[in-house]
C-alpha cells in the first residue's frame, strides 16, 4: 500500500456540528427563530439528489461549491427564510463547509499515516473547498484528489480511479478509507482496497453502523487506523 485516500464529509469533519454552528450564528444575527441542527439536516439532504443529476447525465458537472449555494437556497425557501438573507449572507453561510471542525482523532491519526503513505482526500468536495478545509482544520494532507479532479461525484468509479491515475499509482495501491460502507462498496468495485471505521455521532445520535462487508481493514477510529497500518 502506498497512498490512502479519505472520505472527509463524515469521516474525517463533522459537517453537522459545523454546519449547525454556523446556521445558529447566522440566525442569531439576524433573529430569526429556526432550529439549526433541523436546517443544517434539511441543507445535508438536498446533497445526493443535486450530485444525482449529474451522476446521471442530466446535467454537467458543477462543483461542490455552487450546488451548496444552490442547496442552501432551496432549504432557505422551505424554512420560510429566503428574504432575510440576501446574496452576501448566503455566501457567507456557505462557507461553514470550508470550517467544518476535524473528529477529535483525525489530525493526529492523519499525521501518524502520513509518516508512511501518501495521504489525500477523495471527497465530493471541489479543490478550492478542500483545500481551505484542509488549512482551517490542519488537515495534513499531501495532495487534494475527488471529484474536482474526476469532474464526476462518488460513488462513480471513475472517482477513485482518477485519485489512483493522479498519485501514478495502480488502484490496487491506493487504500479507501470512509465511515461510509456504500462509498467504500464502490471503491472495492472500482479495485481499490478498503479500510472502514464508524463515526456514531455524525447525524447527531449514538447510531454505530456496523461494516457491511469484511473490509481489508476494520478500525475504530483513525489513531486506531494508524495503529492497524504500523504507524
Amino acid at each position: 500500500m502506498q497512498a490512502l485516500i479519505f472520505d472527509v464529509f463524515g469521516t474525517v469533519v463533522d459537517w453537522r456540528a459545523g454546519v449547525t454552528r454556523a446556521a445558529a450564528a447566522a440566525f442569531a444575527a439576524k433573529g430569526v427563530r429556526a432550529d439549526p441542527a433541523a436546517f443544517a439536516d434539511a441543507w445535508r439532504g438536498e446533497y445526493q439528489p443535486a450530485m444525482e443529476r449529474i451522476r446521471s447525465g442530466g446535467r454537467g458537472y458543477v462543483p461542490l461549491d455552487d450546488l451548496h449555494l444552490e442547496n442552501l437556497d432551496a432549504t432557505l425557501d422551505r424554512f420560510g427564510l429566503s428574504d432575510r438573507f440576501d446574496a452576501e449572507d448566503r455566501a457567507d453561510l456557505n462557507r461553514a463547509w470550508e470550517r467544518l471542525p476535524p473528529w477529535p482523532d483525525s489530525v493526529a491519526g492523519l499525521t501518524r499515516l502520513k509518516t508512511r503513505f501518501m495521504l489525500a482526500p477523495c471527497s465530493n468536495g471541489s479543490i478550492a473547498l478542500m483545500t481551505r478545509l484542509a488549512k482551517f482544520g490542519g488537515l495534513p494532507w499531501d495532495a487534494i484528489l475527488g471529484a474536482d479532479v474526476a469532474e464526476d461525484y462518488k460513488p462513480k468509479a471513475q472517482v477513485y480511479l482518477a485519485c489512483a491515475r493522479a498519485l501514478r499509482l495502480d488502484p490496487q495501491d491506493v487504500m479507501m478509507v470512509a465511515c461510509h460502507n456504500d462509498d467504500l462498496a464502490a471503491a472495492r468495485a472500482a479495485g481499490l482496497p478498503c479500510a472502514y471505521f464508524p463515526r456514531p455521532a455524525e447525524h447527531g445520535v449514538h447510531d454505530r453502523i456496523p461494516p457491511a462487508q469484511a473490509w481489508d481493514v476494520i478500525a475504530e477510529d483513525l489513531e486506531d487506523l494508524a495503529d492497524r497500518m504500523g504507524t
